[in-house]
């Protein structure tokens, strides 16, 4: 029903849509940056001043829009009808049929695709993350009692940071160590957060990213409290990570440019877990761990992809094509670019 009033509305109102759609923009803009003033909004949203002006005074009329000497922030209805207005917008947009093209093409359950680019939006890598907040919710509230894994990474971080509830008996863990980057970014720091949000509990893994088998084999021989968060981590049934390109997350590791240039010229061009992915799905590197590696992931109950941005695509596809994903939760960039790539039979 839905769709053919959709259908509808695009032919008899097209400007309506392109209305609806810019206004959802806005009013999910300043939710992302509130409290923020007009000229800043207008440069995030690449529109005139003269333009944003007249949606903020309609959305401010119509009881969305708060403004105050600071900037501008949404109101309580504002932020109610963000959430009810984000599936019709994807459909306005086409997104579900794209949404279904790569069901139909990816050894993938469910695939949400959000709007926009997070290659040029920071605010759409946001939205990615209060997507992740909203499906991990679901699994949760079906089991009281869940280990869940968490990768780090700016849209894992917005994730832990939009989500709440109630929920003593779960466990959150590190995926992996520490890859050394900004420390709010860190696997650790994100299953902090996330646990204090749900009123869950926490481990940390305390065991760098990449190090040798010999040094790994030493710390797990001889600190205990290691081997009892590693033995928790293994088990966990629900895991939300994210999706790196293989050029990127091999500089994040601060791996040789000589391996580098070995890695990219083998095929790699995605990265999850530790393992570095040709496009076809196939391995060409496994760094160490004490974590989760892609040979654990089928043993795992629910695995939730985390990745977007055009740039991303194919790495997006390699990791899909590398080990399950049960929930994709991209963006419409990414979304775009991996249907052009397999529509060419890549």
């Amino acid at each position: 029903m839905i769709d053919n009033i959709i259908n509808l509305q695009k032919k008899i109102v097209p400007e309506l849509t392109n209305l609806l759609v810019e206004r959802y923009k806005v009013l999910r803009q300043v939710s992302n940056e509130q409290p923020i003033g007009r000229r800043a909004l207008a440069a995030k949203l690449n529109l005139s001043e003269r333009v944003l002006r007249a949606q903020v005074d309609f959305l401010k009329n119509a009881g969305l829009l708060v403004f105050s000497t600071s900037g501008m922030s949404v109101t309580e209805e504002g932020n109610n009808i963000l959430r009810e207005l984000a599936d019709y917008v994807q459909k306005l947009q086409g997104l579900s049929s794209l949404e279904q093209y790569l069901l139909a093409r990816l050894n993938i359950k469910q695939v949400v695709i959000i709007p926009g680019d997070s290659d040029k939006e920071p605010v759409v890598k946001r939205e990615m993350g209060r997507a992740a907040a909203r499906q991990l919710l679901i699994l949760l509230k079906e089991s009281k009692c869940n280990i869940v894994a968490v990768s780090g990474g700016t849209t894992l971080a917005a994730m832990a940071a939009n989500i709440s509830g109630n929920f003593p008996e779960t466990v959150v863990v590190p995926a992996r160590g520490g890859l050394g980057d900004t420390v709010e970014l860190q696997a650790n720091t994100v299953a902090t957060v996330l646990a204090q949000h749900l009123h869950a509990s926490y481990r940390q893994l305390y065991v760098p990213d990449s190090v040798s088998q010999e040094v790994l084999r030493s710390i797990l021989a001889e600190d205990e409290g290691v081997r009892a968060v590693v033995d928790i981590v293994k088990h966990a049934n629900i895991l939300v990570h994210g999706i790196g390109r293989a050029d990127v997350m091999a500089r994040h590791r601060h791996l040789p440019q000589p391996f580098i240039d070995k890695l990219l010229a083998e095929g790699a061009v995605g990265e999850a877990v530790g393992q570095y992915t040709a496009l076809d799905g196939s391995q060409i590197f496994m760094t160490n761990n004490a974590g989760l590696m892609m040979q654990d992931l089928p043993q795992i109950g629910t695995v939730i992809g985390v990745a977007g941005g055009k740039s991303k695509a194919k790495a997006i596809l390699a990791v899909s094509r590398a080990t399950r994903q049960d929930i994709l939760i991209t963006d419409e960039a990414a979304a775009n670019e991996m249907a052009n790539i397999l529509s060419n039979g890549q």
